[in-house]
């Protein structure tokens, strides 16, 4: 029951977060109606994950369904970190992908695998949890500032959310003022060019710098992710890499994010150019994570379509 719970809670808490922005962020209750829920969603998947936990004997980390699962964990952990720091407007992000991948754990993922089973040799092993737990709290922070990175040239081109068309000036202001103070600035000094279209809109520079700084911190994760688990590999198989489908696609990825921050550091790129690394970057992480797991081929495969 507790796995299941947590499917409509994401998604209504992402009606009180975009009915606050339609309101100019007049409405604290719905503000508070949506921390709350996010925090009760968390709160079941957590149950759930112990739940698991307590049945199988091991941690709940070892198929599809048990990382998706521990994948919306994270992602709501980091939606939670995101409100506490006063970003609101976030919740429209993070609050979907939580209920999706929940939805895919719930649903489909748990659909061949209703049962917990005892794990295989390979997975009794210290490293797991190092492993697992690095790459899915990767993916939900490199899925967060991915989607920071991509929403900070849509700002910047002047293409305003169509909302914000809707408000009157002091609602508009009320806006300003909640992104303003997300990110610890005085409501003022978000200029007017948000309404006006200027390229240096000082939203768009806030977006992508808070993208740079989720990606970096995604970007360890997925190092340490990586690592763990060629060594993990070596000790239950013998070899740290065997061209695996799944460890293919874990460099793709940790390649991918690698040319982002070298746009950044060494290029000095902002804005549009290294958005479009960091939005291929997200495609690729829902392919890693559930595109590849399914195909039926390799030691991570669960042999759904083959």
């Amino acid at each position: 029951m507790l796995a299941y719970i947590p499917l409509s809670l994401p998604l209504s808490v992402t009606i009180p977060y975009r009915g606050r922005s339609v309101c100019g962020g007049r409405s604290e209750e719905l503000n508070e109606l949506g921390q709350r829920g996010m925090v009760i969603a968390f709160v079941c998947i957590t149950g759930s994950l112990l739940n698991r936990w307590v049945y199988t004997g091991h941690l709940p980390l070892s198929d599809l369904y048990e990382s998706s699962t521990f994948l919306s964990w994270s992602l709501c952990l980091t939606h939670m970190a995101i409100i506490r720091g006063r970003n609101d407007w976030l919740g429209t992000i993070t609050a979907p992908g939580a209920m999706l991948t929940h939805g895919f754990a719930a649903i489909g993922a748990s659909g061949d695998m209703p049962r917990s089973t005892v794990s295989v040799p390979a997975l009794q092993s210290h490293w797991l949890m190092m492993h697992v737990s690095m790459m899915m709290l990767s993916y939900a922070t490199l899925l967060c500032g991915s989607s920071l990175a991509m929403a900070s040239p849509v700002v910047a081109s002047g293409e305003r959310p169509d909302f914000i068309g809707d408000l009157s000036i002091p609602a508009r202001f009320s806006v300003i003022g909640d992104f303003a103070r997300g990110y610890g600035e005085r409501p003022l000094s978000i200029p007017i060019s948000l309404y006006t279209g200027h390229r240096e809109s000082k939203l768009s520079q806030l977006l992508d710098r808070r993208s740079y700084r989720t990606i970096s911190l995604g970007f360890l994760f997925l190092t340490l992710g990586t690592l763990s688990g060629a060594v993990w590999a070596n000790e239950a198989w013998g070899y740290y890499w065997d061209r695996d489908p799944k460890e293919t696609w874990a460099l793709i990825t940790w390649l991918t994010f690698a040319i982002y921050l070298h746009t950044r550091i060494i290029r000095g790129w902002q804005g549009a150019k290294p958005a479009i690394v960091a939005s291929l970057g997200f495609f690729i992480i829902w392919i890693c994570h559930s595109g590849v797991n399914p195909s039926g081929r390799g030691s991570h495969s669960h042999g759904w379509l083959i």
